[in-house]
């Protein structure tokens, strides 16, 4: 199956195309811009492999948590692909993305993932690795750093940017359970394309419409820097 994957949630900016079982990627930090930018990695990426938007078979999207304003780019760039040339997408948490990246470089079995959520609060979940693949443990939540803990008695190796900015909260809260810490991960189109794999096996393919956002906030607000 070729798939074209985007991922627009964080600060990470990433594409990513698997063509003929050949994959490219193409990743790039930016604070504001995601529209534009992904339109020009998703075009790079067509003229590395050859090939051309219309020989994909399905779009795969961080569908969030994130930045309210970059989750609704990857959103609706997935959505109009996917109406334009009538072919199924597969939503990724980003929270899920960024655990498969970790755990693909880190040689850890249990992720505390906690990314910043802004307003003295994270974007959290923890996971597990089974046959190389992250299964996600617990809710998916937004909540302050204080009521992140270990859900098990386990060694974690705690990773995202929560880490870096709540680092001494989150360090009290895993205390003796934390084997090692990862601050500079970010969910990357190329894990999301890995985790796609496995939802498109499963016949876990939905339509353009059913391409929906998930914030975990009720009150989102746009913060300087999320744009």
């Amino acid at each position: 199956m070729n798939i074209l994957a985007l991922d627009t949630c964080t600060e990470s900016c990433s594409a990513a195309l698997l063509y003929q079982g050949e994959l490219f990627q193409r990743v790039e930090m930016t604070q504001r811009g995601h529209s534009d930018l992904i339109l020009g990695m998703m075009d790079d990426l067509f003229k590395q492999a050859g090939a051309s938007v219309s020989m994909i078979d399905a779009v795969a999207f961080g569908r969030g948590p994130g930045s309210f304003t970059g989750v609704r780019v990857g959103v609706g760039v997935a959505q109009g692909i996917a109406y334009a040339r009538d072919v199924p997408v597969i939503p990724i948490s980003s929270l899920q993305a960024l655990a498969q990246g970790a755990a693909d470089k880190l040689d850890v079995d249990c992720l505390a993932v906690a990314m910043d959520a802004r307003m003295g609060e994270i974007y959290c979940a923890s996971y597990q690795v089974e046959n190389g693949i992250v299964q996600v443990i617990d809710d998916e939540r937004v909540c302050p750093p204080e009521k992140f803990s270990p859900n098990s008695h386990q060694q974690w190796a705690g990773v995202g940017t929560g880490w870096g900015v709540y680092g001494e909260l989150l360090h009290q809260q895993f205390a003796d359970k934390l084997l090692q810490v990862s601050v500079e991960q970010y969910p990357q189109a190329v894990s999301i394309i890995k985790l796609a794999q496995i939802e498109a096996k499963a016949g876990r393919l939905l339509s353009a419409e059913q391409a929906l956002p998930v914030y975990l906030r009720n009150n989102v607000a746009k913060k300087k820097g999320e744009q």
